[in-house]
């Protein structure tokens, strides 16, 4: 009942508490706006807090010392007396199609998608994530994912903000065996046959499972599949050495040792595709433009991938819009205040672990088609908002 009596209490919106997520082999970039006391709060040997996941019903998977519901959005509920909270998974066991929609329930009973903030200094390893069948083995679902590079979170670009892409064509699979074989020989230089591109903020890219990548130390918005499966394919990066057992990460225990088995999960067509840039590269969707004199803007920025969408929404100085769409959408506040629906919405400067913000809600597809009123009472600053959908969404033309 607290899942129906908080959807009733946000007339379809629910407020979601900010959810925090370390990675033991990352450096915090320190640009998604956690308190600088914060990003090691949870220990020096879980490493620092470098993402923040949004509407996840997804579990992280950070090894033997995960934390209970690590990874794992909770609603906010006023009760009258004080502010309670559960898992967004359990409000949408729940309410099922009531606030993902019966299109989404019947095909998935599950919300199938989520986004996050990953945060590096440095860049990622050349990595790769399983297809449905391969995940499969270890009891997981395929990771497609896509890139977003929000201006607000990118005042600066890190150490490199590069990414490497896919492999260079005219590479033999047995030259990326020999650096698989090599990985615990200190640099087995895998990026030696790949090709990187500077990343540009407003802009992102789509990653499809099977494409190797070593995303760059620019702050990402990255919508993907309901997954965490993943495998690290290069040794070094940045100078520091990644473990080992993170390159079998992924593999089923009776393949471990296996390097034809770590091969097979690599999509060779995709990796030495010749339009790499043209077919992965994403720029925002232009809207039309009488939305102007309507007093926002809304762009496609993810849009490749039929397992997710993304939009960016822009409202106006002074300005009340009514935005409607066809399916339910969480979102994450970028820039500016104002209302939208009940609640009153805000962007926080600096937030504390476990304080709560007015930053990031989850729109039920009903409330999403009856639309939401937002208001911008600023006289000077837009409200920018980006909304993660989950697969099929009818609004969206598949590029």
């Amino acid at each position: 009942m607290m899942a129906e009596n908080a959807l009733e209490q946000g007339k379809g919106i629910l407020r979601l508490a900010p959810t925090w997520v370390p990675r033991s082999f990352c450096v915090p970039g320190r640009r998604i706006k956690l308190h600088p006391d914060d990003y090691y709060v949870l220990g020096g040997i879980r490493g620092g807090i470098d993402e923040r996941w949004l509407s996840s019903t997804t579990p992280a998977k950070n090894g033997p010392l995960t934390g209970v519901n690590e990874g794992l959005s909770t609603v906010v509920f006023n009760n009258g007396m004080k502010e309670e909270q559960f898992l967004l998974k359990d409000a949408i066991d729940e309410l099922k199609g009531l606030l993902i929609g019966d299109r989404l329930w019947k095909e998935y009973e599950s919300w199938p998608m989520y986004s996050k903030f990953f945060d590096n200094m440095g860049p990622l390893p050349h990595h790769v994530h399983h297809n449905d069948e391969k995940a499969a083995l270890i009891g997981q679902k395929g990771k497609p994912e896509a890139y977003y590079f929000p201006p607000q979170l990118n005042n600066h670009g890190g150490d490199f903000p590069y990414t490497f892409i896919g492999i260079a064509p005219g590479t033999s699979k047995d030259q990326i065996r020999e650096c698989l074989v090599n990985f615990t020989k200190g640099d087995n230089k895998i990026t030696n046959y790949s090709q990187a591109y500077r990343l540009e903020p407003g802009t992102g890219w789509d990653v499809p499972p099977g494409l190797l990548h070593a995303p760059g130390s620019i702050c990402t918005y990255e919508p993907q599949k309901a997954s965490d499966v993943f495998a690290m394919y290069q040794s070094l990066v940045n100078e520091a050495i990644v473990p080992e057992e993170l390159l079998w990460n992924g593999t089923p225990p009776g393949s471990i040792g296996d390097f034809d088995a770590l091969m097979d999960v690599l999509d060779w067509d995709l990796n030495v595709d010749t339009h790499t840039m043209a077919n992965r590269f994403t720029k925002p969707v232009r809207p039309i433009n009488e939305m102007k004199a309507e007093g926002y803007i809304e762009n496609w920025i993810c849009y490749k991938s039929n397992a997710f969408g993304a939009k960016e929404l822009t409202v106006f100085p002074g300005q009340t819009v009514t935005i409607k769409d066809n399916a339910a959408y969480g979102i994450i506040v970028m820039q500016g205040h104002g209302t939208f629906g009940v609640w009153n919405i805000e962007t926080p400067a600096l937030i504390r672990y476990g304080q709560l913000t007015h930053d990031e809600f989850f729109i039920s597809e009903d409330a999403a088609k009856q639309g939401v009123k937002i208001v911008n009472p600023s006289l000077t600053d837009p409200i920018v908002i980006l909304k993660h959908f989950g697969p099929g969404n009818p609004d969206m033309k598949v590029e």
